[in-house]
Order: structure tokens, then sequence, then C-alpha cells
């Protein structure tokens, strides 16, 4: 087991250093694998978020911008890149720090660290690419004028994430922003926020120009709330429930301020009987038992074609069993704790409900037996599920599978699009031709074939319906922070000629 390291005491990263929070007031960090406090974070509220904007306002027009919103992106891409650096140097460091932060299995964590390193590369790259595409022409039809496009940071934004990859889906958007030339004011989730602290201490060693990016941490409605509806704030980009998402939305509206928001997911894989069993199990479980089920585009709803469900559940249930469920430092470990405990009592709710509604807990649903402490849940399989139940509307966020049957493939499709989330979707099968019209059936914004989860900073990310709207990764998560301004030019020695001329006397 990885030794315990000091939880680094660390107040707000607002103008380029740290500060305490205006009240003082600090919030406990609780390990979620052990119940126990193991350190604390600030409780910013409106206050310094007025003072965190403020210095991302004058950071974005310091100098007419040239030193960063108007600086070349290959100065951008030079901090970006040192950024990365520095979480590849401390890999180690910052994945132990979020396993006991989030309780999340090491090598899961270790695994984030990675992709956000690669991330910042990622968007340093496209902030490099972003001079080389500016003054793009348009074609017009007519000779006396030009016309070319500049692409635009957006200004200032609000970037408010959540708990399940704490510093991964903060990258998803700190990245992207100052790619774009913005700056940025992160709120990060107060379940997990170390690591995405620890980002400004590499902020400080990297020499990122004061207030381009600045972290806040606290409570939703003291700190987050106060962000989204700031005058000062150009845009908001929020990951997190949908409910929050309406009153961020709401917030916004009242000033026409531009949201983008990946929200909640119930997201279906479908399996079809021509498939080779024991791999489309391995990635059912992968879909959901993943990150212990706290993922937005977890395939939670499970559709077994009637052929194999029965071969299909005793194999997931012999699967499920083998699954090493302990503290995430162990070696092995493939489900540790969820995040806290009232997710923790959230999804002991789910199970009994489901339980009280004439579902039937086929496998796990309970604390392990061998974990007398901390927020641990057995991998849960769901069966006798009608479309009516809770389990099968509602977002768990945990390690919970609902199965169903079905008999064709439009019983299937219509399945798996009864919902109001449209995040992601699956289909498992050998029938190139089926997979490829239900990729164009499923009312999502992300379709896997013959997988689940796999995700790629070079691919756009995000969904429809109550699921959100707005694109993050890929040259669209760039895009979501800039702006594009037409640019048109008379260029003829002639006169307009619409008015005629007054006389000349």
């Amino acid at each position: 087991m990885a030794a315990q390291p000091t939880i680094p005491r660390r107040g707000l990263f607002v103008g380029g250093g740290w500060r305490e929070p205006s009240l003082g007031r600090r919030l406990p960090v609780v390990n979620p694998a052990t119940e126990a406090t193991i350190g604390d974070i600030p409780a910013a509220t409106a206050e310094d978020v007025e003072i965190a904007v403020a210095a991302a306002r004058d950071a974005f027009s310091r100098d007419g911008g040239r030193h960063w919103s108007h600086a070349p992106g290959a100065v951008r891409a030079k901090f970006l890149r040192a950024i990365a650096a520095k979480i590849k140097d401390r890999k180690s460091d910052l994945a132990l720090l979020e396993t006991l932060d989030s309780g999340k299995p090491l090598d899961e964590t270790d695994a984030d660290m990675e992709d956000a390193a690669v991330c910042f590369e990622y968007y340093a790259d496209l902030a490099e690419s972003l001079d080389e595409k500016q003054r793009s022409p348009i074609s017009l039809p007519m000779e006396n004028f030009k016309s070319h496009i500049l692409k635009e940071p957006i200004g200032v934004v609000g970037l408010i994430t959540p708990w399940n990859y704490p510093l991964l889906m903060a990258t998803w958007k700190v990245a992207p922003s100052l790619a774009a030339g913005c700056t940025a004011v992160l709120k990060p989730s107060e379940l997990a926020s170390l690591t995405c602290l620890e980002l400004g201490a590499i902020c400080i060693e990297v020499g990122l120009p004061p207030g381009v990016l600045n972290i806040i941490t606290g409570l939703g409605p003291e700190a987050g709330g106060p962000l989204s509806s700031h005058p000062h704030v150009d845009k908001v980009a929020f990951t997190g429930s949908t409910e929050t998402g309406k009153r961020i939305m709401t917030a916004a509206a009242q000033m026409v301020k531009p949201v983008s928001l990946e929200l909640g997911g119930k997201s279906p894989l479908i399996v079809f009987d021509d498939v080779d069993i024991d791999k489309a199990v391995e990635w059912a479980m992968f879909g959901i038992f993943a990150n212990a089920g706290q993922v937005c585009s977890a395939t939670s709803r499970l559709l077994l074609h009637e052929k194999i469900a029965k071969q299909f559940l005793d194999r997931l249930v012999a699967w499920a069993k083998n699954i090493k469920v302990s503290d995430p430092l162990e070696e092995g470990c493939r489900l540790g704790s969820v995040v806290s405990e009232g997710q923790y009592e959230k999804i002991k709710k789910f199970i009994s409900t489901a339980r009280s509604e004439g579902a039937t807990i086929l496998y796990g649903g309970a604390r392990p037996q061998h974990l007398g402490r901390g927020f641990f849940i057995e991998p849960t399989i769901i069966t006798d599920v009608s479309t009516s139940m809770q389990i099968w509307r509602e977002e768990v966020f945990g390690p919970v599978v609902c199965v169903k049957e079905f008999r064709t493939e439009s019983e299937a499709v219509e399945l798996a699009n009864d919902t109001h989330y449209g995040l992601a979707g699956a289909v498992i099968s050998n029938d190139e031709e089926r997979c490829e019209r239900i990729s164009k059936a499923l009312h999502s914004g992300i379709v896997w074939i013959n997988c689940s989860q796999p995700t790629f900073v070079q691919a756009p990310w995000g969904g429809n319906k109550r699921s959100g709207f707005g694109r993050e990764l890929g040259q669209w998560g760039l895009d979501n922070y800039l702006t594009v301004k037409q640019v048109t030019k008379y260029c003829s020695d002639e006169p307009w000629g619409w008015y005629q001329p007054p006389s000349k006397l």
C-alpha cells in the first residue's frame, strides 16, 4: 500500500498566488475509503468570487492582451506544455492525492493524471495552429469586397467542474479555454478539490501570468452560484447534475450569457445474440463499474437479447464476484469507495426503492462484508425492471446496472431511447450493418460500437436532450471558448453610389 502523504494546506489561488478566503472558513476533506478527515480546503464566498473575477478580467485585458489573450498561440502553448510536463513529473503524488480525496482506485487516478497531461499537450498544439487559421478568407460574390474571419477568445470564463474525475474534468475545460486565450476562474466540486488546488501550485512553478487561471473552492451556492451569475464572466462551462445545470442556465439567461453544459445520463448498452459472451460481459462491467459507476456516460441500462439473457447474466454475476473491492490504495483494486457519505446513502436509497417497486437485486446491493468502514457498495445488478421504475429512469451515479430483455432490433432501439437523457449509448454485435443502423438511431451525442466508455481527447464529447449541449474535447472543445468575428473591407476606388450626392456649389 502506498505511503500516506502530507495533505498540502492551500488557500484560494487568485491572481497568481494564494490567499485565505474572505471569511476565513475552511471545509474538511474526508477520505471516503476510511471516513477519516485528512485535511481541509478554503470555503470561498461571493466576495472571493469578485476578487477572482477581477483578477481574471485584469489578466485578459492587461497591456491590450498582448501577454495572453491576443498573444500568439505559441506563447500560450509554451505554458500549456510546461503544465503538462509538471503533471507528468508529479503524476504519482497527484494520483495518490486524488485517490485519498475521492476513493478512486490508484490505478484509475494514475491513468487520469496521464490523460490530464495529454489533454494539456493536445491543446498546446491547437493553440499554435490557431494562429495559422486567423484571417481565413471568405469567398464573396462581389469583387469590390474582401472578407476574412478572426477567431478571438470569448473573454473571462467560469469553469465549474465535478468530483468524479477531479483534475481531468477540470483539465477538459482549463486547457482549451487557456489555449483559446481566455482567462478563467475554476470552481471544482467541494467533494474533491485537492488536485485542482495543486494545479494552482503548478501554475506558479511554470510562471503562468498572474490571473490567467484562478481556482476557488467551496460550496456551490456560496461560490459556484455567484460565479455563474457574475456580470463580468463572459461564459460559463459546467459539468455536473441536470438540476444544477438548469440553475446555471437560469442565471446566465439574465445576461444572455453563453453556457455549455455536460449533464447527467442514463445511457443504454444493447447486446445482441451474436456476440462473444465473456467479451461483451467485460465491456458491460467496464461501462458501469469503472470509477464505481460515478460516470455521467455510464451505460447503466443493460439491454440483452432474450436468447442470451440468462447465460449473459450468469456470466455477469460470475465476473462481478471476481472484482476486487478494497481500499483503493491496495494493489489490484478495481472498485473503490464512492465519493462521500451523501452519495453512499443516495445509492442505497435507489437500490431499496428498486426492490420495493418489484425489481430483483440479482447480485450486490449492500456494503461488502469485509469492509467495515468507508463508503463502499458492492457491484449491483438489478433485473425484473419495468420502464416506469425509478431505477430505469433516473441517474444513480453508482455501481448499479439495471437489466431488461428485448426480442427485436426495433424494440431494443425504442427501449434505448426511452430516457430524458442523451449523452451516450452503446451496441455490441458482430453484425456491422446492424451496428451502423443503431448508431444512427440512438438519440445521443456519443455512440460506442462493441465497447463502452473509450474516451479520446481528439473526439467530441457531449450530449443531447437533458444531458446538455455543447461539445468538449477535440477542435470542438477549443471552439467552445472562441468567438468568430467577420471583417469585411470595401476595396474599390469608386464611391458606393447608393445615395444621390448633393450638388456642388
